[in-house]
């Protein structure tokens, strides 16, 4: 009967912590951008599907500003409240595989460059360096009239 108890602990105590784990998971995710797609052609297939427009971080790992504002701007809760339920997001290493193509289309000149694309994969807006908070919420803003305008 013990052993019986025992083991039945064991299993509340391994689902406790799985639902723990879970639970830590979805909030680090609700408190930051979630990058979605993993390629352009995700990205482009997911706002196509869900008529939204794609938000590009391209980024090449060598990159200090890039690091910076994946550790800050990104991880505010409002930017990443108002960019997952607006955009698409897509986080692309411009150095790695077939983005080195895309940077060169992209006129890629500096790190980090961030974009705004519409779902057919033209763009709409874009910045290139370190930007606060504040300021990436009043880019997506702007892409967002940008799109909406007449």
């Amino acid at each position: 009967m013990l052993k019986k108890n025992l083991q039945s602990t064991g299993l509340v105590g391994l689902l406790l912590l799985l639902i723990i784990a879970f639970n830590a998971n979805s909030q680090t995710n609700d408190r930051q951008i979630n990058f979605t797609a993993t390629t352009w052609t995700d990205a482009l297939k997911q706002a196509s599907a869900q008529n939204k427009l794609i938000f590009v971080d391209a980024y090449a790992t060598w990159c200090g500003p890039c690091k910076i504002l994946k550790a800050t701007t990104f991880k505010n809760s409002k930017v990443a409240a108002f960019y997952n339920q607006n955009f698409i997001n897509t986080a692309l290493n411009m150095e790695s595989g077939k983005n080195s193509y895309l940077a060169q289309e992209w006129g890629m000149r500096a790190y980090p460059t961030l974009i705004v694309f519409n779902p057919k994969g033209q763009i709409i807006l874009n910045t290139v360096g370190y930007i606060t908070s504040a300021d990436l919420i009043r880019f997506g803003e702007e892409a967002l009239r940008r799109y909406h305008a007449p």
